[in-house]
């Protein structure tokens, strides 16, 4: 019984922030939320990058992934929450959006 008492305690003394911090759970995130992090095309603090460099009827063209460290929160969740063309859909939930948005627009971060 004393055992059970002890490990019921320790359990529900534990707290989340006991095992990741909320920025080493965002960071996590971001750059791997579900097989392809966003960190590989809007770069390492949200800045955005040129993805791929290629060539169309001669002329030269980039495909740039846009900063998203700036955005406001409201076109941050509607871009993450809405279809596009090139960025994949990562059915993300809102908890895991905001932990995004907190990443990208932290000041630690940049």
């Amino acid at each position: 019984m004393k055992i059970f008492v002890c490990i019921f305690l320790m359990f529900f003394s534990l707290k989340a922030e006991d095992f990741i911090t909320k920025m080493e759970y965002a960071k996590m995130l971001y750059s791997n939320p579900r097989g392809i992090g966003c960190i590989l095309c809007h770069g390492s603090r949200g800045e955005g990058s040129i993805i791929a460099k290629y060539k169309h009827k001669g002329e030269q063209k980039e495909l740039r992934a846009p900063a998203i460290n700036s955005l406001s929160k409201k076109r941050f969740f509607k871009a993450l929450s809405s279809s596009n063309s090139v960025m994949p859909k990562y059915f993300l939930i809102n908890s895991e959006i905001e932990a995004l948005y907190f990443y990208v627009t932290s000041e630690v971060n940049r």
